[in-house]
């Protein structure tokens, strides 16, 4: 049976913290994060190792708490203007098995007050990434439009990301895909409610998600030659 994993408490701990970023503070609420943030996600996690299996085999749901699919709540202040110590939200991503030989799309689900979203893809590809995705896509544009282009992918996602002003070299501005070429990154999702985040529905809700953008997850595996 569904089940709801977070509360208002979830989202009232993250809200805590944006005023009181400390390690102080978080030290002394550590038992708040683990009862209403790190404990159930981790639960979620676990629940979604089966349906994200029949999604693809080569993707994990890994409920670890160190190294798994959850993001860490430290932040990384070493070349960060921002010295805060915490993060104010929690993720969690959804790795290609083959993560630490090759950089990979994912799958990623984000909790945060007003801004919560689940989707894939890749961000941030790496130079010579980006150029071969480029270039799979000048070569494979039909596969292309084919997952990212039908009515159920349009109504439901967007992309994330900037993009070049400029068409990138060794592409023409008139290219029938120069919006997607000029992409920086090749992720995409949506929105949805904190009401949805706290309720049994967010299990069917995020294996949905995930099977919507599973095509183009898929292309860019293939650019990437992996499997899904």
């Amino acid at each position: 049976m569904p089940r709801a994993y977070f509360s208002p408490a979830t989202f009232r701990f993250f809200k805590a913290i944006g005023r009181n970023n400390s390690r102080d503070w978080f030290h002394a609420h550590k038992d708040d994060y683990e009862n209403h943030v790190r404990g159930p996600y981790l639960d979620l996690i676990t629940d979604l190792a089966a349906p994200l299996a029949k999604i693809s085999t080569h993707y994990r749901a890994d409920p670890r708490k160190v190294g798994g699919s959850l993001f860490r709540m430290h932040r990384d202040t070493r070349f960060a203007g921002d010295k805060t110590p915490y993060k104010t939200w929690a993720g969690a991503r959804f790795f290609h098995e083959r993560r630490h030989e090759i950089q990979a799309p994912a799958f990623y689900m984000h909790l945060q007050p007003g801004e919560c979203f689940a989707g894939g893809g890749m961000w941030h590809p790496e130079p010579d990434v980006l150029k071969r995705i480029r270039t799979f896509l000048d070569d494979n544009p039909k596969a292309w439009i084919a997952a990212t282009r039908s009515k159920v992918f349009a109504s439901r996602f967007e992309f994330w990301g900037e993009s070049l002003s400029r068409p990138p070299r060794g592409f023409p501005a008139d290219h029938a895909l120069i919006d997607d070429l000029r992409r920086k990154n090749f992720a995409a999702g949506e929105n949805f409610s904190e009401d949805l985040a706290c309720s049994a529905e967010l299990l069917p809700y995020l294996v949905d998600n995930f099977k919507k953008v599973a095509p183009m997850v898929d292309y860019l595996c293939a650019a990437q030659e992996l499997e899904f």
